[in-house]
């Protein structure tokens, strides 16, 4: 069976950055599984799935335009402390859901403190980013009407929203 839109798709994946460092990898667990088609992946990878069957090993590089977009110095802000109240003790890495640029939510990163200054990011952390990845294709099925109408993969026992 070929990788379509509306099919169940399971892959082993390393993802690692052009320095070679792995990223993330479904090494030493479960495949991760997607439904094709629906926005799930990354959309250079899922293209690159395209067509690919069960036993398929690809190597794919996807630019960042088909990853998590370019980086964008328009997302990084500098805001006071007492934004952050109640929370007691702020820290590099810390992240905040906030309201994005079309009103909607965004997750932003602490990247810097400086006394009072609190510095965030909305970028993703791979944006700006070649991502490759190192993919093999474990199963493909057709996914179930249920499925297809929530959008996404339900798991081993069916899914409960």
């Amino acid at each position: 069976m070929l990788i379509a839109a509306n099919k169940a798709v399971s892959i082993d994946y390393t993802l690692t950055n052009d320095a070679g460092e792995v990223i993330d990898s479904s090494a030493g667990g479960a495949p991760l599984v997607y439904l094709h088609g629906a926005g799930n992946i990354i959309g250079g990878l899922e293209k690159a799935l395209v067509g690919k069957t069960v036993g398929d090993e690809l190597s794919v590089s996807v630019e960042p335009e088909e990853a998590y977009g370019e980086y964008s110095a328009e997302l990084v802000a500098v805001l006071n402390r007492s934004m952050f109240e109640g929370v007691d003790e702020l820290a590099v890495g810390m992240q905040f859901h906030a309201s994005g640029p079309g009103g909607g939510m965004q997750i932003v990163t602490i990247r810097d403190i400086d006394g009072e200054d609190v510095t965030v990011d909305g970028n993703h952390p791979l944006a700006g980013q070649r991502l490759n990845f190192q993919v093999k294709v474990v199963a493909v099925r057709d996914a179930s009407a249920e499925e297809v109408a929530h959008g996404h993969i339900h798991g081993e026992g069916g899914h409960h929203h």
